[in-house]
């Protein structure tokens, strides 16, 4: 083999040394330079290729608070000569008290003279404490926004009473005359030119709207803030100026709440609300709270489970207390019975025949008990004849229901399905009905008031009159409207606790066109006794 030494090629060595002589140092060949900007100094630091923010300010020495950031962010890859920017950041907090303005409401008062104005209640300012942060970056102010509001006082409206005095006689009245109008309630008492308000929240829905037996105390609904409840039960004391608002802690009541004659507790039926028509579906169930006139309240008790409540139980139950606080009559589309307090069981009484609608409502009998207990009153869904429909039936009669044996009476027939038999309290004198080896027969005596449809075949739209007869249907009289007047919308008229006046005989006050009218049973003369127009419920114990 031949070897051949460098010095006999020249020209070939001497290339190969000024190749060499043109290529950089390797020494650090991989790493890259960055410029870090911190806290108003400067780094620069030499971190292998490929290397993120984070890895930079790591090598600078550099720590990230919580809340600081980088530009560009940490997560970012780096080129060689990047520039790192570090924000600091800081937050504070402070918290600013602002006033909440109160409302100025009107309310229309008939106990003033017309334009008169008087202030009820003065306004109050409400405070609420709003929570801000402010944002520093670099320690310049870049936002500031509010967190959190606390209301630490709730404002009280202003409420000024404007005199809407209409040119109506003032009547004495026994009791205590309660009415809601406009959302809100208000009392008469010793006459129906003496009314004061006593709820002026502007939100009761009427749902539930009732005296208690002593004429002490008023239920009543508010409409539901949230937008899953559908209203909230409520009462208040009407023997205090300043009564205070009671909650019940009970809400979505739509069919029935009201006072036990003789306790001081409520029983109540509640339904789940639904997006869908009627806007609910009823539980069909029943409980009671007890009630101090502290406010206090008694364990809420449940008497009567959830339940499917029969042919078109979506719809609901409703309940009746008897006059001595035992029992509740119930009514469903498909039948009227009884709810025992002490046995705490359904007992069916008469069954009925559902009434088909054909929409997203269902037909529930009004129901009432007579003064002594000893009879139901409610209507009766009667089938055709030939081979129509039962359901589609459009008679409906007034049924009395004995108590104590015998079989149901049919009292009026064709009396349309808005009926709402109303019994009156027991009037003096007590009767003789006959004798036996005991002594005397003695029979009760009162009234029964109802609804007659003006056009009974097609009573679910037609309005009605008002007719009162004895308790088995003999002395039939129609007493309000006027024959040619416009009739009556459905509704439960209510009696007088008492004879009024000095010529005594009993009295039927009802909602016409917006507005309370009085009815004398003696004469049958009517009074208008409101005239703003806006009342929508009354009661009178």
């Amino acid at each position: 083999m031949r070897l051949y030494h460098w010095s006999r090629f020249p020209l070939l060595a001497l290339l190969l040394a000024l190749l060499a002589g043109c290529t950089p140092p390797q020494v650090s060949q991989g790493e890259m330079t960055v410029d870090i900007s911190a806290d108003g100094k400067q780094y620069q630091v030499r971190i292998p290729a490929g290397s993120t923010v984070l890895d930079a300010l790591t090598a600078a020495g550099v720590t990230m608070n919580a809340l600081d950031h980088s530009d560009p962010p940490d997560y970012t890859v780096l080129l060689d000569g990047s520039q790192v920017k570090v924000v600091r950041v800081r937050e504070e907090f402070y918290i600013e008290q602002v006033v909440i303005a109160f409302e100025h409401q009107t309310l229309r008062n008939e106990s003033l003279p017309a334009g008169e104005t008087r202030l009820s209640q003065p306004g109050v300012e409400g405070l609420q404490e709003v929570t801000y942060r402010r944002v520093y970056e670099n320690e310049v102010e870049v936002s500031v926004s509010a967190v959190s509001t606390v209301v630490v006082r709730e404002p009280v409206p202003e409420i000024v009473m404007l005199g809407s005095q209409t040119p109506f006689a003032s009547q004495p009245i026994p009791g205590r005359m309660a009415y809601l109008s406009a959302g809100n309630a208000w009392v008469m008492e010793v006459s129906t030119g003496n009314r004061r308000p006593v709820v002026t929240t502007g939100d009761l829905d009427g749902q539930v709207f009732e005296l208690s037996q002593d004429g002490k105390w008023l239920l009543f609904t508010r409409r539901g803030e949230a937008e899953t409840t559908i209203n909230t039960l409520w009462t208040v004391l009407l023997d205090q100026d300043d009564g205070q608002l009671v909650d019940l802690q009970a809400a979505n009541i739509v069919h029935f709440a009201g006072w036990a004659p003789g306790l001081s507790m409520v029983a109540y039926s509640t339904v789940e609300q639904r997006s869908t028509a009627p806007g609910w579906q009823a539980n069909n169930d029943l409980y009671t709270v007890g009630v101090r006139e502290t406010g206090y309240l008694m364990p809420v008790m449940e008497r009567l489970e959830a339940n499917s409540g029969g042919v078109y139980g979506w719809w609901g139950m409703d309940f009746t207390w008897s006059n001595d606080g035992i029992r509740l009559a119930y009514a469903r589309p498909d039948g009227v019975g009884l709810f025992d307090t002490r046995a705490e069981a359904l007992t069916p009484l008469y069954d009925l025949i559902p009434f088909q609608t054909g929409s997203d409502w269902a037909w529930v009998p009004g129901v009432t008990w007579a003064p002594d207990n000893r009879v139901i009153y409610t209507v009766d869904h009667v089938a055709p004849a030939g081979s129509a429909a039962p359901e589609q039936s459009t008679r409906f009669d007034l049924l009395a229901i004995p108590l104590e044996g015998g079989a149901p009476l049919r009292l009026v027939s064709d009396v349309g399905m808005f009926a709402y038999p109303s019994p009156s309290p027991l009037q003096n004198p007590i009767v003789q009905v006959g004798s036996d080896e005991g002594g005397p027969l003695l029979e009760n005596v009162y009234q029964v008031a109802y609804l007659q449809a003006i056009f009974p075949a097609q009573s679910n739209t037609s309005r009605y009159r008002l007719v009162v007869m004895d308790r088995d249907g003999s002395n039939r009289r129609v007493l309000f409207p006027d024959e040619g007047a416009p009739g009556l919308d459905p509704q439960q008229v209510v009696w007088s606790p008492g004879p009024v006046g000095e010529a005594g005989g009993y009295r039927i006050v009802l909602l016409y066109q917006g507005n309370i009218w009085m009815v004398n049973l003696t004469d049958g003369e009517a009074q208008q006794i409101t005239g703003d127009g806006l009342a929508v419920s009354v009661d009178w114990k």
